[in-house]
């Protein structure tokens, strides 16, 4: 391993209908708050249970939330933001942005270790001994010709 994380982003919209709880989720971030160094975007920080999150299922914490119905949420105060989605009335589209880890190194590869892989002694002891037994065979039926 090189040390690296690498993400793949990918971008959704999610369109969900308010509940009896909300939207079924929770926000952190803001210009005033920035949840992550550099960044002052909105981002998802717990999903509800059987919320109108949780029962779409598409939306998971750590999103970073682009739009509500087409509203920018770029440079924004986060109560600015918590107030445009307790405005965004019944059904509201959100514009998302999900963040997922990649594996580095070629696809397919198993670390030392790894209890998935099979170790090469449990391929080659039996491969060995099959090999043994069947040159043994080949000699007592050369013995009897």
């Amino acid at each position: 391993m090189n040390g690296r994380v690498d993400y793949l982003v990918t971008e959704e919209e999610i369109n969900l209908t308010r509940g009896p709880s909300g939207l079924g989720f929770n926000i952190v971030g803001g210009t005033d708050q920035q949840y992550v160094s550099n960044d002052s975007g909105i981002y998802v920080s717990r999903i509800k249970e059987n919320g109108a999150a949780a029962l779409d299922g598409r939306l998971q914490e750590g999103d970073k939330i682009l739009s509500v119905n087409g509203q920018d949420l770029k440079n924004l105060l986060h109560q600015d933001a918590v107030d445009l989605f307790r405005n965004a009335g019944y059904a509201v589209c959100l514009r998302v942005q999900h963040r997922l880890q990649v594996q580095n190194g070629p696809i397919g590869h198993r670390g030392e270790g790894d209890p998935s892989g099979i170790p090469v002694f449990m391929v080659l002891v039996p491969l060995f001994a099959l090999t043994v037994v069947a040159a043994w065979a080949f000699m007592k039926y050369r013995q009897q010709l």
